[in-house]
């Protein structure tokens, strides 16, 4: 695909430019650049991710310069997934603050590219200290969109997301220089190689700097114990910047997925598999935590905020089985995941503005305007998020089951991902019935100014729940392409062959 790799970075960057320099000050304008760029984006990046499906992983070399010492992209299909996944999401996100949000406060659509731009980054990076500038870059652009509109909760919230992300970014430098100091490179393909034939002496030095970069890598991904900031942080953010935040934790698995596959997998030696023995507990300790947090939930948004962090839990839980059958299910589960988030993020929006002085509180309240519409709405992005058939969330955990039925580890897999989804079945049901159900029996009707919203923020939430039916109709061929991604992570050759060439293969024993 040659320069076009690097399309999904160089687009939104210039964009957001623009939309600075020239149009700051016209809204309107904004939007059409914001919206323009993105469908543009989702066009590319789908281009891009059919190319992955039928060829090698190949790379991009940032002025020419030859890896390892220049700056590289690498699209596969793990990564070309990603940015598809990504500008799909963006699209939503646009298309819902383009009606009221973008005029909350300043420079959204800018911040939204270059949001774009950082997480676009991370997924093609083939060296970890340009994945630590594109962390870097997501995160100064999530501050501003954390931001967005002030208020006194979403800046006690945004002040304790921007000191946990700041402590991260320390700990990544940390890692990173340790890792380089006993390897002498950064690239990922060049660490695979170097890793493989570490000395000795330096095993303790490199194996304390990956468990480093696991510890940032899960505090992205809200893990438990680090997992406190996610919820104040998501439920107090506007609506349209917490669905775009659905694809935040998503960085850090794929991190995860990258560096303990390529870097730390099964060719690494006596680093092999560094990040399996945390991982899977983990993780199945979070999605209870997720889970209770949803039952426990006093507010929709916290309750939405607390079920994200469930269903990270899940998408880890498949990661740490570290077998293809394992990613491949935690793959489609973590598209899933990203969509059902993000739609049941703009659906509460959409219920909290027609609730008046009630907002998101889960107390009884009377019946609002259009509540019969958006209780279909609900009702299918909580099933979803539970994971009850029809819809993909099923699939996606009946995937998961399946990859853990011959492990050792069967017996917790299973009872602890069909408990919490029968917790998760309880809580949302909660929700609903206060929302929807019990409203009914109290008098009187709540009247808002404005009772009915423009026709772009409808669209986008029901185009995310449209994407969970998408995953539904089409799981075969779209599990096919995953079990592809699987393979291509497990065999490394591929990868590195792609960035160094055919001769890097016979030093790393292949």
């Amino acid at each position: 695909m040659g320069d076009w790799i690097v399309v999904p970075i160089v687009l939104p960057a210039v964009v957001a430019a623009l939309i600075v320099l020239a149009v700051r000050h016209d809204i309107v304008l904004q939007r059409i650049f914001s919206i323009t760029s993105t469908l543009a984006l989702v066009a590319i990046s789908l281009v891009l991710m059919i190319f992955a499906s039928t060829n090698a992983p190949e790379m991009y070399a940032l002025s020419d310069w030859p890896a390892p010492f220049g700056i590289v992209l690498v699209l596969d299909r793990l990564s070309a997934m990603m940015v598809f996944l990504t500008s799909v999401l963006g699209l939503g996100v646009v298309l819902y603050s383009s009606s009221e949000w973008d005029k909350r406060g300043k420079h959204f659509h800018a911040l939204f590219q270059f949001q774009l731009m950082g997480v676009n980054g991370a997924f093609l990076t083939g060296d970890v200290f340009n994945l630590f500038v594109f962390f870097e870059v997501l995160l100064i652009a999530s501050y501003g969109l954390m931001l967005h509109g002030a208020g006194a909760e979403r800046l006690k919230a945004g002040m304790q997301y921007v000191v946990v992300n700041l402590t991260g970014s320390s700990l990544f430098l940390v890692g990173v220089g340790m890792i380089y100091s006993v390897t002498g490179t950064l690239n990922m393909a060049d660490l695979a190689i170097q890793v493989a034939n570490i000395a000795p002496g330096d095993a303790a030095i490199l194996r304390a700097g990956g468990l480093i970069l696991l510890l940032v890598f899960c505090v992205k991904a809200a893990l438990v114990p680090i997992h406190f900031w996610l919820p104040g942080t998501y439920a107090n953010a506007p609506a349209p910047v917490a669905a775009l935040f659905a694809i935040m934790t998503k960085v850090g698995a794929y991190s995860v997925l990258r560096v303990y596959t390529l870097v730390f997998g099964g060719t690494a030696g006596d680093m092999a598999w560094l990040a399996e023995p945390f991982i899977l507990p983990a993780a199945l300790i979070t999605v209870t935590v997720g889970m209770v947090g949803v039952v426990a939930a006093k507010r929709l948004n916290s309750l939405v905020a607390f079920s994200v962090i469930g269903s990270m839990g899940t998408l880890l839980t498949a990661i740490g089985l570290f077998t293809p059958e394992g990613i491949s299910a935690g793959l489609y589960y973590l598209l899933h995941s990203t969509f059902s988030a993000a739609a049941l993020f703009l659906i509460a929006d959409l219920v909290v503005s027609r609730r008046g002085q009630y907002g998101d509180s889960l107390h009884t309240a009377p019946v609002f305007h259009q509540s019969g519409f958006l209780a279909v709405l609900f009702f299918i992005g909580a099933i979803g998020m539970a994971g009850m058939p029809p819809i993909s969330g099923f699939i996606g955990k009946l995937q998961i089951l399946n990859a853990a039925r011959d492990g050792d580890t069967m017996i917790w897999v299973w009872s602890v991902i069909l408990v919490t989804s029968l917790i998760c079945i309880i809580g949302f049901g909660r929700a609903g019935s206060v929302l929807f159900w019990k409203s009914a029996s109290v008098q009187g009707e709540i009247v808002v100014e404005d009772a009915n919203w423009p026709v772009l923020p409808i669209v986008a939430a029901c185009g995310m729940l449209g994407c969970m039916i998408a995953l539904t109709v089409f799981a075969g061929p779209i599990s096919a392409y995953l079990n592809g991604v699987a393979d291509q992570l497990f065999d490394t050759s591929q990868y590195i062959r792609a960035v160094l060439g055919d001769g890097a293969l016979a030093q790393f024993g292949q």
